[in-house]
């Protein structure tokens, strides 16, 4: 096979379509099965097509590493997931012109019982590999992971980075002509997630090519040469990263207006968030920000539900997760309910920020996604004006200090 000719992937009115429940209750247990089945015996499950990717084309040439963004349930891991034949299309045809080696989920390919060693080969196995090609990789897989010392340990005894860290050394140094990456270089620590991208890029200009799925935007523009923008699961721009991040931004506010439709909203339904409100449009950094939020009632659901809202920036990476459990709320479903959420000792950095509302019970009731927007203001927490590159990188702003003087009280090294 000649990689100077022809395409690495070429994708033609792929469509991928699932059979979903209108009606979205399940029962948790027998008792509440017989309770509802008692309550509404003519209730029966009423089915429509979803389609989670509708009529999608491209082409991919050899060498290049292609993003692929678009918000929560565009089809970005169903498109992964048909390239790399977890899932069959339903209608459309995928050609790939070589092996595809696939990271989509944390250990993906692993089995628990089995050492890193074993799985090292297992993994290698299932790409495609024989023995000899794994062999010529093993020392380089090992090294790169850094879980030398815990090569013949059962993988089930890693801790989650440690899993992630072998998986992709497998994915990214066995001899495939496709890595396939689904967000997992967020479980993976700051230096990691660095040498990974570095690994990346080497994969691509070795001739290789790389599909990267990612909400981190600043690791797409770094590492990919182009982008794909998905849309409720339709391909609406395929070219320079540039212009598929400014359609990503741009979605948010159309997204946003579409949502405060109840009915528009994913989920079961069986309850809904009514109303997100700010203290404030807008707030200075180290400013509290206050969110309420009122609940309607369903005296017909059977246990307490809770609350998780998301801050995110304007790029739609989450920066805060604030989960009721956390914190022992739960709610009834009986009486409606109102609940205020305070953020505090959040330095947030300047910019645009929007709300995420989730109503979950043992599933999501209510994804309410851009339900308020608000600005921080571009004023400095600090007390000294130091320029903008003072503030250049990071996530977030912190609270912190220096103290000069000579000794540690931190105790010798």
């Amino acid at each position: 096979m000649s990689r100077a000719v022809g395409k690495a992937v070429v994708v033609a009115g792929l469509g991928k379509s699932y059979r979903v429940g209108r009606r979205g209750y399940r029962p948790n247990s027998a008792v509440e099965a017989a309770t509802e089945r008692l309550r509404h015996p003519l209730r029966r499950t009423v089915y429509e097509e979803f389609r989670a990717l509708d009529d999608v084309s491209f082409e991919v040439p050899w060498g290049e590493a292609v993003g692929i963004v678009g918000r929560n349930g565009a089809g970005k891991s169903t498109l992964l997931k048909l390239l790399t034949r977890i899932t069959a299309p339903t209608r459309g045809r995928i050609e790939l012109a070589g092996r595809i080696g696939s990271l989509l989920e944390v250990g993906t390919g692993f089995h628990p019982e089995l050492t890193g060693r074993e799985n090292i080969f297992l993994s290698g196995s299932l790409l495609g590999m024989n023995r000899a090609e794994i062999r010529r990789q093993f020392d380089s897989i090992v090294e790169f992971s850094g879980v030398e010392k815990f090569l013949d340990t059962p993988v089930k005894r890693y801790s989650s980075g440690m899993y992630v860290r072998l998986a992709f050394a497998v994915a990214a140094h066995l001899e495939t002509e496709i890595l396939a990456i689904d967000e997992v270089l967020a479980v993976g620590d700051a230096e990691f997630q660095a040498k990974s991208l570095a690994k990346m890029r080497d994969v691509a200009k070795d001739g290789r090519t790389v599909l990267y799925v990612s909400h981190q935007m600043q690791t797409v523009t770094s590492l990919c040469t182009s982008a794909i923008y998905l849309e409720r699961g339709r391909l609406e721009y395929y070219g320079g990263v540039d212009g598929a991040l400014e359609r990503y931004r741009a979605s948010f506010a159309t997204f946003a207006t579409a949502q405060s439709d109840a009915s528009r909203r994913s989920g079961t339904g069986e309850l809904r968030a009514r109303v997100v409100r700010l203290s404030e449009e807008s707030y200075e950094p180290a400013e509290d920000k206050l969110i309420e939020i009122d609940l309607d009632a369903n005296p017909e659901m059977i246990g307490q539900y809770f609350v998780s809202v998301h801050l995110n920036d304007d790029n739609g990476v989450v920066v805060v997760q604030c989960d009721s459990r956390n914190v022992g709320v739960w709610l009834e479903p009986g009486t409606p309910q109102s609940l205020t959420l305070s953020i505090c000792d959040l330095w947030l950095k300047p910019g645009r920020y929007t709300v995420d509302v989730y109503v979950c019970k043992t599933g999501i009731l209510d994804s309410w996604e851009g339900a308020a927007v608000f600005e921080v203001l571009p004023v400095s927490p600090y007390p000294e004006l130091a320029g903008e590159d003072a503030m250049s990188v990071g996530t977030v702003l912190s609270d912190f200090s220096y103290q000069v003087g000579p000794g540690s009280t931190l105790g010798a090294p």
